[in-house]
């Protein structure tokens, strides 16, 4: 306690130093978008217009190659929120310390809100519309695995701040969420996206990664989804709106990104570029204009970039880095780890380089598609699932998808191999390159602390209350797959 008070007091007296200056510090605001790609024009987009996030990007730095280092919500927010790994904090395992064994922040790490609230800086997540509407008032989606004070937040929305005072505020969208598991939430988003924008996306005209086959059923859902990006652009060109009528625009530096890539069989909770590989673009005051950077940039970068732009020392021990920092090198290599979803464990790490994505699975003898009642409820995995069963799957789905076992290590040439659809690991031309990214990623490993498996005691607390809070008709899908997994970790799978 001692020592918070004392970092608290440190950081009041650099917000003090702060406020004397002659610049008044920016706002910073945040779009945090869940379960959406890079499927936006400025990306190369085609079939749907985003004008409010190209716009942001001509105004400001697009970033080409932003990797999350977890492709699922909570280790990726966990992670961002602190500007640390997932796997460092010990919140790696999806929505895990939320029974009675809780998970804290190791010392001296805090989250970015409490370090900017202690130099003066409201502190808010929520939609970012304002108005008087219920919305307006509910504070944002953060999905911590990790005790936090609710403390950390003043509201759901900058109005409630005093005059003058500068803000952090994180709008928190559901992109990709807005789609649902199919069926009828599928459809009540394209009669939406017929009544807001004149029409929606023609299943037909959508391009799906070649391992997934052109059935009816994940056609319509790539279209919907598509229909659910022009709906995260209209919201984002609302705010941005709003920032512009209440003279704030010239002021705030606005962050636009997501928390991982689209939810598909072979996207999120995976470490393919389906499921990190992520949307990045920082504009406003002090940030280069028209630019496009290649270089391999982490979501973690966020904590430090926000820091430097509120004129804050980015402290030693977060992990991310201000890429808009002088003298800054760029990344030789980002990492990224998925581990347990829900009720299927799992444990996957990757390191990844200007010319190499390398993968270790740490659970080879399991399934390509582990079960999983969250997945296994989306009406595009059952399609595939039962077009897998009739055997009408083309190879590469079959071995991409459905193979009952993985190889040890995976590696791509993913500038020239986009979707990983040959793994060079067993090629001898590729032994140097194999052998490199293998000490990477050990030596990332140990030098960032990344534990072992789960606990079976922390595995069981979770369980308890997943289960206590899942829907009637899935809770027997979800205890058959916590006994599999027991089952499987027994036998040493």
């Amino acid at each position: 306690m001692r020592g918070l008070v004392a970092a608290v007091a440190l950081w009041g007296a650099v917000a003090a130093a702060a406020e004397s200056g002659p610049a008044p510090r920016p706002n910073i605001l945040w779009f945090v978008v869940d379960d959406m790609s890079a499927d936006f024009g400025c990306y190369g987009e085609r079939l749907v217009a985003t004008p409010n996030v190209d716009r942001l990007a001509a105004e400001g730095t697009l970033f080409r190659n932003a990797f999350v280092t977890a492709p699922v919500c909570s280790p990726c927010r966990s992670a961002l929120i602190t500007g640390m790994y997932q796997t460092t904090i010990g919140a790696h395992q999806h929505r895990s310390g939320r029974g009675v064994l809780a998970i804290e922040l190791p010392a001296p790490v805090r989250p970015l809100p409490e370090l900017l609230h202690a130099a003066g800086y409201w502190t808010g997540i929520g939609e970012g519309l304002g108005g008087d509407a219920p919305a307006a008032k509910r504070l944002g989606k953060t999905d911590y695995n990790f005790r936090w004070d609710a403390a950390l937040y003043d509201g759901a929305d900058w109005a409630g701040r005093a005059a003058g005072q500068p803000f952090f505020m994180q709008v928190t969208l559901p992109g990709g969420k807005l789609r649902g598991q199919g069926g009828e939430a599928t459809a009540k988003l394209v009669a939406r996206a017929r009544e807001r924008f004149g029409s929606a996306v023609d299943p037909d005209a959508v391009t799906l990664p070649p391992y997934y086959p052109r059935d009816p059923v994940l056609l319509a859902d790539q279209a919907a989804y598509l229909d659910a990006v022009r709906f995260t652009d209209d919201h984002v060109g609302k705010v941005l709106a709003r920032l512009e009528r209440e003279g704030l625009r010239e002021r705030t530096v606005v962050v636009f990104m997501t928390d991982h890539g689209i939810s598909h069989a072979r996207g999120k909770q995976f470490l393919y570029d389906e499921g990190t590989h992520v949307p990045l673009v920082v504009s406003g005051p002090g940030i280069p204009r028209g630019t496009v950077r290649d270089d391999l940039v982490e979501h973690i970068d966020l904590a430090a970039l926000s820091l430097a732009a509120a004129g804050l020392p980015v402290p030693g021990w977060m992990q991310g880095r201000d890429p808009f920092a002088a003298g800054y090198r760029p990344r030789e290599a980002v990492f990224a780890a998925r581990d347990r979803c829900d009720e299927t464990v799992e444990r996957i790490r990757s390191v990844r380089t200007p010319t190499h994505l390398y993968i270790r699975n740490f659970h080879p003898r399991r399934p390509a598609l582990q079960p999983n009642a969250y997945k296994d409820d989306k009406a595009i995995v059952q399609r595939l699932r039962e077009l897998h069963a009739a055997g009408t799957l083309d190879p590469l789905a079959e071995r991409l998808l459905f193979a009952p076992e993985r190889p040890m290590e995976e590696l791509y040439a993913w500038t020239t191999d986009p979707h990983q659809l040959e793994n060079l690991a067993a090629d001898p031309a590729h032994a140097g390159v194999l052998a490199e990214m293998r000490g990477r990623l050990a030596d990332w490993q140990a030098h960032t602390a990344d534990p072992g498996p789960e606990p079976e005691a922390m595995y069981d607390s979770d369980m308890a209350v997943y289960l206590e809070e899942a829907k009637g008709d899935r809770r027997p899908e979800i205890e058959r797959n916590i006994a599999l997994m027991k089952e499987w970790a027994a036998a040493g799978k």
